[in-house]
């Protein structure tokens, strides 16, 4: 699993009902938080997650929160969020709920939660109804003297993500310590929808150009909206 840093998580990602181009003063900041459980504390640890993700969403900094829980391995999680300042982001970890949802989770987890902090490449408005769709999760490693290379190329990869029929969501966030890091955030409507996107030429192609920059596996994960 990756490792983010202390849970609370924001995240991120992605759609975050937020706009590609936030206010130069003050942009929006998507985290993204990964959390793995051992596989028994599964269903504590949804619970766990899904009331912080509530309590998330009350935080006047708070712009979006989710939670989305792996298909194949449902004791990792991914927490998406975003917030209206950096500094929105950091009241909110030092609120009691944040702190209790750290400490609590903190007994369950089989590994350290991993959180990443991003500001915007990419993000669109998501689709209004997103349930039941797949949700895919992919973290891009390009080797620093790559990064501006790949950036018109998951630009492009977006746009012409968004045009495919199914597809619900299509963000790319690029990480504040580490602008060669980068998360994809992508909901499809069914898994056909998703499959279909990875056939696509498009797609292919972007893989193709991508493989020279890379700097580790393309690490693509998916997920269902926990409710």
């Amino acid at each position: 699993m990756r490792a983010l840093i202390p849970l609370l998580l924001g995240l991120a990602v992605s759609a975050l009902v937020v706009s590609d181009v936030a206010r130069a003063d003050e942009p929006i900041l998507y985290t993204v938080t990964y959390v793995e459980v051992m596989p028994t504390s599964t269903a504590q640890a949804a619970a766990l997650l899904r009331q912080y993700r509530d309590e998330s969403r009350k935080d006047a900094g708070n712009a979006a929160a989710e939670v989305l829980q792996r298909t194949d391995r449902p004791n990792q999680f991914v927490v998406l969020a975003a917030w209206k300042s950096a500094k929105a982001f950091e009241a909110h970890a030092a609120t009691a709920p944040a702190r209790d949802a750290r400490a609590k989770l903190q007994s369950l987890q089989a590994s350290p939660i991993d959180e990443r902090l991003h500001n915007a490449l990419t993000v669109g408005p998501p689709a209004a109804d997103q349930g039941g769709a797949v949700f895919v999760v992919t973290h891009v490693d390009v080797i620093p003297p790559r990064k501006d290379d790949s950036l018109p190329l998951l630009k492009q990869l977006a746009t012409d993500s968004r045009a495919e029929a199914g597809n619900l969501r299509f963000d790319v966030v690029q990480q504040v310590n580490r602008p060669n890091h980068f998360t994809v955030v992508e909901a499809w409507k069914d898994r056909a929808a998703f499959d279909a996107h990875g056939m696509a030429s498009q797609t292919r192609k972007f893989r193709e150009q991508l493989g020279p920059m890379s700097g580790a596996l393309y690490d693509e994960r998916l997920y269902l909206l926990l409710n």
